[in-house]
């Protein structure tokens, strides 16, 4: 560009440019390798055991709530009985979770 003969030549940004596409080629398989999510059958079961587990929860929590709450609503005992039903169902999905949790997979034949 400046005329003085500093420049590079064509050729040889061209073979810099085709050396880094390479590289950059290579580095961009082996991070695709890297992150490769591996699913099986195992992760399939995991993901299905985790929203039992959120399940349990939730419907321990919103069942409790919704329980109480009408008990509440037609016996005025408010809020003593949501706080009563709403705690018996955090109870009973804790215990639904560990009763999941202690079941032991089955060996894979």
């Amino acid at each position: 560009m400046t005329g003085n003969g500093s420049d590079p030549e064509p050729a040889s940004e061209d073979s810099r440019l085709v050396s880094l596409t390479e590289r950059l080629d290579r580095a961009e398989a082996a991070e695709a390798e890297r992150t490769a999510v591996k699913a099986g059958p195992e992760t399939d079961a995991n993901y299905k055991l985790g929203n039992r587990v959120l399940a349990e929860l939730l419907g321990g929590i919103g069942g409790g709530a919704l329980v109480g709450w009408t008990i509440d609503y037609f016996a005025g005992t408010e809020p003593w009985g949501l706080l009563v039903v709403l705690f018996l169902g955090v109870a009973v999905a804790f215990r639904n979770i560990f009763r999941i949790a202690n079941i032991r997979p089955s060996k894979p034949d």
